[in-house]
C-alpha cells in the first residue's frame, strides 16, 4: 500500500497540479488514496437471464463473499475473488452476470430507459451500459448502439449476444454523424463520451495513465462537444440526454456542460441517486451543480454524470 505522497509521485505532474487547482487539499488526498492499490471487482446481474437471488446463491455455493449495493439492487461488490475466478463460473459463461464497475452502472440508472422507448447509445463499446439498459427495459423497445472502432464493435456484438440483449441494433460509424441521420428520432440518448480516463488511474498500473497529456484532454474536449451536439440532434424535443465521462477535469466535464447550455437548447435536470463517494460539483454556474461527480475509491472509478433535457 503506497502513501498518498508516493501515489502523487507516480502520477503525471500536470495531472496532480490540475487536481489541486480544482479541489481542496483534503479532497485531492481522497482522490489520490482512491488511486492506490487495486479496486474491488464488481458485477451486475443480467436480469434478462437471471435474478439477484440465483446469483447470490451461486456465489455462496462457491464460497465467494460479496456486499450488496444500496443504490442498485442488481449490483454486487465481490470481496474475495478476482475477475479471472468469476469468469470460470457457469453464471458468467451463460451471461447471467456482467463484470462492470459500479460507477459505469450509474449513467443508465440516471437515463431511466423504459421498454416503450427508442434509445441511442452513441459510443457504446464494449456494451456494459447498452446491455444494462436492455435489461432495465426488460428486453422490449429499441436500442441503437453505435461504435466507431471496428474491433471494439466486434466486442460490443459479442457482449450483446452473450447477454441476450435482443432489442439492440449495432451501428459501426462516427457518432458525430448520427444526429443528422436520425434527427429528432430518439426518446433518450446516452453519451458516455470518450475521455482521458483520469477516474480510472491506478498508481501501480502505469498503463492507466501513461497516455495522459494536457493536449489529449484538449483534443478530447473538442470531440465531446461534437458528440454532444450529435446527441442533441438525435433526441426528440423534450428528449433526455445523459452525458458521462470517467474523468475528473473541468475541461471534459463542467466546461462541456457550460458550452451545451450556451450553444444548445438544453437544461440540466436534478439527479436523484444518492451514491457513496459522490461529491457536489463546484461551479459559479449553479445549474452545473446539478451534475454528479463520483470520486475514485476502493469500490468506484472516478466518474462525472449530467442529465440534460432538450427543449
Amino acid at each position: 500500500m503506497l502513501s498518498v505522497l508516493e501515489v502523487k509521485r507516480k502520477l503525471p505532474i500536470k495531472f496532480v497540479e490540475k487536481l489541486y487547482e480544482m479541489y481542496s487539499p483534503l479532497t485531492v488526498d481522497k482522490i489520490l488514496f482512491g488511486m492506490n492499490g487495486e479496486r474491488n471487482t464488481t458485477i451486475r446481474v443480467n436480469t434478462i437471464k437471471s435474478n439477484i437471488y440465483e446469483v447470490m446463491n451461486t456465489l455462496k455455493e462457491n464460497a465467494i463473499k460479496f456486499d450488496r449495493v444500496p443504490w442498485f439492487s442488481e449490483a454486487l461488490v465481490i470481496k474475495n475473488a478476482n475477475e479471472k475466478q468469476l469468469q470460470k463460473l457457469e453464471i458468467y459463461e451463460q451471461g447471467k452476470i456482467y463484470l462492470q464497475s459500479l460507477s459505469s452502472m450509474v449513467p443508465p440508472l440516471v437515463l431511466k430507459p423504459v421498454k416503450s422507448e427508442k434509445i441511442l447509445d452513441l459510443t457504446a463499446a464494449p456494451g456494459s451500459k447498452t446491455t444494462q439498459m436492455a435489461a432495465i427495459m426488460e428486453n422490449k423497445g429499441y436500442i441503437l448502439a453505435n461504435e466507431l472502432d471496428a474491433l471494439r464493435c466486434e466486442r460490443l456484438k459479442f457482449n450483446i449476444e452473450k447477454q441476450g440483449a435482443k432489442i439492440v441494433e449495432i451501428n459501426n460509424g462516427r457518432g458525430e454523424t448520427i444526429g443528422k441521420k436520425y434527427e429528432g428520432y430518439f426518446d433518450k440518448v446516452l453519451l458516455d463520451a470518450p475521455c482521458s480516463g483520469e477516474g480510472r488511474f491506478l498508481a501501480n498500473d502505469a498503463k492507466t495513465y501513461r497516455s495522459w497529456s494536457e493536449k489529449t484532454v484538449q483534443e478530447l474536449a473538442k470531440l465531446q462537444k461534437k458528440l454532444l451536439k450529435s446527441a442533441y440532434q438525435a433526441a426528440k424535443p423534450q428528449g433526455i440526454i445523459v452525458y458521462s465521462t470517467c474523468t475528473l477535469n473541468k475541461e471534459e466535464n463542467e466546461n462541456i456542460l457550460e458550452w451545451a447550455i450556451d450553444e444548445l437548447n438544453v437544461k440540466l435536470l436534478d439527479i436523484d441517486l444518492k451514491i457513496k463517494n459522490s461529491v457536489g460539483v463546484s461551479s459559479e454556474n449553479k445549474v452545473i451543480q446539478k451534475a454528479l461527480r463520483i470520486l475514485p475509491s476502493k469500490e468506484t472509478e472516478g466518474f462525472f454524470i449530467a442529465k440534460l433535457k432538450k427543449a
